[in-house]
């Protein structure tokens, strides 16, 4: 299967059985697993005893063979085996005198390149990007240009010209509108920010569909480094906040009172939450849905909570106007005036720091973060999570909560999980008021470029600072590891660093020297509810989904994937030029 190699282990010890146990790289303190017992050999046919297993190729593997007697370690092998690669482990004593055993790994059959798909993949959409690319500037030149005017419809054309590929002139504010509708765009906005969503959206849309069953494009089990998956959500919560700043300043200057932005922000939040447990709970084909068994937490419910208390803040302290502030140091002018929301989040944040390490979780010791199953070396089996896990369980009950948590192959967890859950909502909180806080940077220095990408650096220096130190630089040796899981707060601000500087780097390419209009990213980040949403109520339908010849292959689904997450774009872009919007 994918993933896997075959490993045959031949005995060639008389009347000495051997266990063969295997340890991952990825799992951090865990107990080896089981994986075979190999028979003596056979001193009068002369035969050895032989086992086959299927190992994993993910990750380096620690292969340990005991003897079935007195249990002595016979040898240790590491090794990172190959996809579809067979293997033999030969065994066997050098020397009968010291009863010297040696293990020597052979190669049968050399592993495939699973990654080659990936390249060729790479290489098509560059041809097409220079294709794009070239057409576009074959579109300046006066002859191309007019002759293209005969050919289509001059009209449409003149709208497709003066587009640059797409980059609009004109849209609406970020989405606050009382009841979602179908509109068209009419006022002025930063594309960086449409395309830094879109492009999050993009590979979220591509992670979700399979990612081509590649384990880099799966979450990491536990703690550790962010893979692409780890930091899409966090990207969407904190453009979320960034968007919340400039659509609530906008609405308050066209004169909305603050009650009427309230209602808003409360509908909103009621359709996001809505829409969420709908999706997150799919039962097209299976029937009546249980309430007994409805899964409660959810992305767009996280959304939702987090866009309703961040919102919420705002609104409290904006002002209408935003006028430069009359104060002591007007280089902080868009920290220091809004002190009570600096405050709030420091309380949330230490809730969490206090429920997190101090709240006593029944049979788990105090503080624990860990994934429980088979790490920590099998103490704490039933503890996934620690308090996250446990006021989840406790406030919403197992069965309505994930049943697959990311941790299950790895650690071999049986508890439920959700990466959802209660606790975690107040980082993602605190991650959101980060977004904010570069929306705010947006306006109060509105056309100064300089004072902007200055601030967008300070702030992501500041973060992975913050991150140095929570995690000492270290995958699982800090005080405060980075874990999607928990949305801990070292993830919170190590994903803010690295949002800061993409951010930064969009401004600048897209809003700033206008080198690119931001497409193809820019579509779906400004229709980013229905591209959501539509992913995964259709995400099981052809044309997103089809038979494969082999579902053994990597090519194969990538191909899939990235066929499914192209026609979302393609769909994005036909609603952009049609001037289609779906608002919340």
């Amino acid at each position: 299967r994918m993933d896997q190699a075959l490993l045959l282990v031949r005995n060639e010890l008389p009347a000495l059985g051997l266990k063969l146990a295997a340890l991952s790289s990825s799992c951090h303190q865990c107990l080896y697993q089981f994986l075979a017992f190999v028979p003596p050999s056979n001193e009068s046919l002369r035969t050895p005893g032989t086992a086959s297993v299927m190992v994993d190729t993910q990750h380096p593997l620690t292969l340990l063979l005991n003897s079935s007697v007195g249990d002595r370690d016979l040898c240790k092998i590491q090794y990172h085996f190959g996809e579809f690669g067979n293997y033999s482990l030969v065994v066997k004593t050098l020397s009968t005198s010291t009863q010297t055993v040696s293990c020597d790994l052979i190669i049968n059959e050399g592993p495939i390149n699973s990654y080659l798909p990936i390249l060729f993949a790479f290489l098509v959409y560059m041809g097409i990007l220079a294709i794009l690319i070239a057409g576009r500037l074959l579109m300046k030149i006066d002859p191309v240009r007019n002759w293209v005017y005969k050919k289509l419809n001059p009209r449409a054309t003149d709208r497709m010209i003066n587009s640059e590929l797409g980059s609009p002139n004109t849209t609406d504010s970020i989405n606050c509108d009382p009841t979602p509708q179908w509109s068209t765009a009419s006022r002025r906005r930063l594309h960086s920010l449409d395309t830094f969503r879109g492009l999050s959206l993009v590979i979220m849309v591509f992670v979700n569909y399979g990612g081509g069953k590649y384990w880099f494009f799966k979450h990491e089990s536990w703690n550790g480094k962010l893979h692409f998956p780890s930091a899409l959500f966090s990207r969407f919560v904190f453009i979320m906040g960034t968007s919340i700043a400039l659509a609530l300043g906008s609405m308050l200057r066209w004169g909305s009172s603050k009650w009427k932005v309230l209602r808003k922000i409360l509908w909103r939040t009621f359709v996001l939450i809505l829409l969420g447990i709908i999706v997150v709970n799919p039962n097209y084909c299976l029937g009546p849905l249980s309430w007994d068994n409805l899964r409660i937490p959810g992305v767009l419910q996280r959304l939702g909570f987090t866009y309703l208390v961040v919102a919420a803040l705002e609104l409290l302290c904006t002002r209408p106007d935003s006028g430069t502030w009359e104060g002591r140091f007007p280089a902080l002018q868009d920290i220091l005036p809004y002190w009570p929301q600096w405050i709030f989040i420091l309380v949330l944040e230490a809730i969490w720091l206090c429920l997190t390490f101090l709240l006593p979780v029944p049979d788990c010791p105090r503080g624990y973060i860990g994934p429980g199953g088979i790490g920590d070396f099998g103490k704490y089996p039933n503890c996934t999570g620690g308090a996250a896990g446990y006021i989840d369980r406790l406030l919403l009950g197992e069965k309505h909560m994930y049943q697959h948590p990311s941790s299950g192959v790895t650690y071999q967890t049986t508890m439920p999980y959700d990466p959802e859950g209660i606790l975690g909502t107040i980082n993602s909180i605190v991650m959101a008021f980060l977004g904010l806080q570069a929306g705010k940077i947006t306006l109060f220095y509105k056309d100064q470029h300089k004072q902007i990408m200055s601030r967008f650096v300070i702030w992501g220096t500041v973060m992975g600072i913050l991150s140095a130190i929570l995690t000492k630089c270290s995958k699982e040796e800090g005080f405060i590891p980075i874990n999607k899981n928990l949305w801990s707060i070292s993830y919170v601000t190590t994903t803010s660093c690295f949002a800061f500087i993409l951010l930064l780097l969009i401004y600048y390419l897209v809003d700033v020297k206008k080198w690119w209009s931001g497409a193809p990213f820019l579509y779906p980040g400004m229709n980013s509810i229905l591209v959501y949403i539509g992913h995964q109520v259709f995400a099981n339908y052809f044309p997103f989904k089809w038979k494969m010849q082999d579902s053994q292959s990597h090519a194969e689904h990538l191909i899939q994937n990235l066929t499914a997450t192209t026609l979302w774009v393609v769909i994005s872009y036909i609603l952009y030029r049609r001037r289609i919007f779906w608002k919340i």
